[in-house]
């Protein structure tokens, strides 16, 4: 008789991202918080909290990616309990803040179901051309359940029909940099799309 091992549990049926949680509660974890790529900011028009990650603040070269894992676990379970939206500002990020698409995958798969289920809308502002198409090609090929909830936000405008702008702390570069590319006007925008 062949004996098969799930490496997603331990001997006690703990999941892997059991594991985690459990470690995150005891881990010190000051350092990765202290950067602020990642923060809950406001709550969006239907009431869903917002989850705000700046690429540019996320020093992926820098950082010990074991320590992210556990702080964003630390961070998120308790939100991602309910309907939430995340904002990830692509402003004036470089290689050195992208991590390696390996750790990105890992991670999607380390959480579990409700951070994807209770995923809402995952909004992409200043995205490059490049995010775009690694963007596609993840969904497409990876993560398809969520494909529908991602949506490219070109300026800040068009964010604020789906998340008052009272309710979001924007770092003031991210700021500056909307209104060096894209002027104080917008073109009409249908708001619908964004809150879907």
């Amino acid at each position: 008789m062949e004996t098969t091992i799930d490496f997603d549990t331990d001997s006690n049926g703990d999941s892997r991202y059991d594991q985690l949680l459990k470690q995150s509660s005891v881990e010190d974890l000051r350092e990765i918080s202290g950067v602020g790529f990642l923060y809950q900011s406001g709550f969006d028009r239907l009431n869903r909290p917002v989850i705000v990650l700046c690429g540019k603040w996320f020093k992926a070269n820098k950082l010990n990616l074991d320590k992210v894992v556990l702080y964003i676990i630390s961070l998120l379970d308790s939100i991602v309990k309910n309907d939430y939206v995340m904002v990830y500002f692509h402003t004036r990020t470089e290689s050195a803040n992208v991590p390696p698409l390996s750790w990105i995958k890992e991670l999607y798969y380390t959480l579990t179901y409700k951070y994807k289920k209770n995923l809402k809308s995952f909004y992409i502002v200043h995205p490059t051309v490049w995010t775009k198409m690694m963007t596609w090609w993840f969904l497409t090929f990876m993560a398809p359940a969520i494909k529908h909830k991602v949506h490219n936000v070109e300026g800040l405008e068009y964010l604020y029909s789906a998340i008052a702008k009272d309710q979001l702390e924007i770092p003031a570069y991210i700021v500056e940099y909307d209104m060096t590319i894209n002027g104080l006007h917008y073109a009409e925008v249908n708001s619908n799309s964004l809150n879907e």
